[in-house]
């Protein structure tokens, strides 16, 4: 998200630029464009470039921490040593012969 912020920072700012110096070249579709409109558009522009930006920073700080406490938690936790455990052996009596006839 920070990598699209920052690409709309920079077309904002190249629009307000191009806008202050020639209002009619990013405003083509409208009769008589001002630079009043090109400093209104460039700051929502701005606004929504700022919000981007620092909600990419929060979301890879909150990312960050996740992955911080699950290693913390799994380095933690001791890995159980096996344990011989007696198995019972089953007693089999011995079959009796099976008489034919």
């Amino acid at each position: 998200m920070v990598l699209h912020a920052i690409n709309i920072g920079i077309l904002s700012l190249l629009f307000f630029i191009i806008g202050m110096i020639k209002p009619k070249w990013p405003l083509f579709f409208m009769e008589k464009p001002t630079r009043w409109h090109i400093t209104m558009i460039s700051t929502v522009f701005f606004m929504i470039f700022m919000t981007m930006f620092a909600e990419g920073q929060r979301q890879k700080q909150v990312l960050e921490k996740h992955k911080r406490q699950t290693t913390e938690s799994a380095a933690a936790v001791p890995a159980p040593d096996p344990e011989s455990v007696p198995v019972p052996v089953p007693v089999e009596k011995p079959k009796e012969a099976v008489k034919k006839k």
